[in-house]
């Protein structure tokens, strides 16, 4: 940690609790997504809520600085495609 100055402590500080906020809301964003993906496959009637609320958490990390804009956008891409992909899958059997 920063020792001589006090704004450079402050800085530290702020730091660290946007790291945990960051964390925090990236760890939401996998966990929604990972529900999405096992409701799909299993078949359960609140995928499509489930795969609205991924994409919306996507959103709003990328509106602050948590994901970068085009890095959300792949995030919802990827989760789209697989979810379709698993509709697929589920729709031939």
């Amino acid at each position: 940690m920063a020792l001589r100055h006090k704004s450079a402590q402050k800085r530290h500080r702020q730091s660290l609790k946007r790291r945990l906020l960051n964390r925090s809301r990236k760890s939401t964003i996998k966990t929604y997504t990972r529900k999405a993906v096992e409701a799909v496959t299993s078949g359960a009637e609140n995928a499509v809520e489930l795969q609205r609320k991924a994409e919306s958490l996507i959103d709003k990390a990328a509106k602050g600085s948590t994901l970068h804009k085009n890095a959300a956008a792949r995030k919802k891409s990827r989760l789209a495609k697989r979810l379709n992909k698993e509709r697929a899958a589920q729709s031939a059997q």
